[in-house]
């Protein structure tokens, strides 16, 4: 069977104060358009479904229509992330039928969706594992392994005790449906940071206890069953973690979608994309990567103002760009000029290439002259010291602010 699997859609995220629900709509359009073209069977999407535990009304219009329109093509299966509300997005799954399912319950997450392929036959298992929080999951993935007295033991509070205890019960579900010698390829669905994966600036923080990673060898064990495929998500750009479907090094390949948009600087080199496969009896039998439509390149410029304002940054003039300014003095209308030339800007800093001030900075005490403390803050923001007219306005708001104090 065809899967295509895609996750942290971030749906609601903005980018440096820019809304991006329609760059988000025209990927569903994208995602839709895909499903059809390549006949898709199933849509994996592992967690961060929505940017916020509570997304605005308009972000769940824009979900409820894209899952119609992928399930009158496909079945889709979801999985909450670490952003997502878990109750929230599994709201009504008990209802949802053949089509759809929002797999959110951790005591669900041994028991795999059965997805037939297009011809009636057993096409895939598919282990759906919710996002799992250490410290609201390790108590509910306790057992079956006891202490002396018989009391379920409790997963230590990591990333990687309660992976592991998710894991033993899918290892002893696929286990036992392979017993009998017929093998279905099976794919486990996570959204969690894999040892090896690169992350970049816009995942959020999931560290627990100063740890926030789970070992490869945790979700896949040699010698034991496994999943054919790891459809990942969390970390947003798109990569192969572990040897996959190298010949010398055999197991199962794992596999980051990434995310569909850039969220952040530190994502504009990644070749965004969703991953198409095709499982057949003896597990992964082809993978492509599918680019994502790219609504503005992001890009950064750095140089003097002079240079930023020449012919040589007309290719990133509609650029979402971060714009440095490296004048030893500030430029007047610093801002404005920049916007200017760049009008998609997200971030303009001014960033000499020498240092403003000449030496450490002074300790302010009472015994200073307020006037030249003002006169220093200027000379280190601007590298120069105050013209005449600024030391006047300098004077002014001080002497104002004498006599404020005096009337008081």
């Amino acid at each position: 069977m065809r899967i295509l699997h895609t996750s942290d859609w971030h749906l609601g995220r903005t980018l440096h104060g820019v809304d991006l629900v329609a760059h988000q709509a025209a990927f569903l359009d994208h995602l839709v358009e895909v499903v059809r073209r390549e006949r898709v069977d199933a849509v994996l999407v592992a967690g961060d479904v929505y940017d916020r535990a509570i997304p605005p009304v308009g972000v769940v219009d824009l979900l409820d229509d894209a899952l119609l329109r992928l399930t009158g093509l496909a079945r889709v299966v979801l999985t909450p992330g670490n952003h997502d509300s878990a109750t929230r997005l599994g709201f009504g799954a008990a209802m949802f039928r053949d089509r759809l399912a929002v797999r959110s319950r951790v005591e669900d997450l041994a028991v795999p969706l059965a997805l037939p392929a297009a011809d009636g036959e057993s096409g895939a298992l598919v282990y759906a594992l919710p996002y799992l929080d250490p410290d609201t999951t390790r108590h509910r993935l306790a057992g079956p392994e006891t202490d002396d007295a018989g009391v379920p033991l409790v997963p230590a509070r990591s990333h990687e005790a309660v992976a592991a205890a998710a894991m033993r019960r899918v290892r002893a579900d696929l286990t036992a449906r392979r017993a009998g010698g017929e093998r279905t390829p099976a794919v486990l669905m996570a959204h969690a940071f894999v040892v090896g994966g690169q992350p970049s600036e816009s995942e959020r923080d999931i560290r627990v206890g100063g740890v926030d990673s789970v070992p490869l060898g945790v979700l896949t064990r040699s010698g034991e069953e496994n999943p054919d495929y790891l459809a990942l998500g969390h970390l947003h750009g798109p990569q192969r973690v572990g040897p996959g479907l190298d010949p010398q090094r055999p197991g199962p390949l794992a596999r980051y979608s990434g995310s569909p948009l850039a969220y952040s600087f530190s994502e504009m080199n990644h070749a965004k994309s969703s991953v198409l496969l095709d499982l057949g009896p003896t597990g992964v039998e082809h993978v492509e990567l599918v680019p994502t439509p790219c609504p503005r390149r992001l890009s950064e410029a750095t140089g003097t103002l002079d240079q930023l304002l020449s012919p040589a940054f007309d290719g990133q003039a509609e650029d979402w760009v971060r714009v440095a300014v490296t004048d030893t003095v500030r430029p007047r209308d610093l801002y404005a000029r920049v916007k200017a030339r760049f009008p998609h800007a997200l971030v303009v800093q001014h960033r000499p290439t020498t240092p403003l001030t000449g030496g450490p900075a002074r300790a302010v005490t009472a015994a200073r002259d307020p006037l030249e403390v003002a006169a220093e803050f200027v000379q280190d923001v601007t590298g120069a010291a105050p013209t005449g007219a600024e030391s006047a306005v300098l004077r002014q708001a001080y002497e104002a602010a004498l006599a404020a104090e005096r009337s008081a």
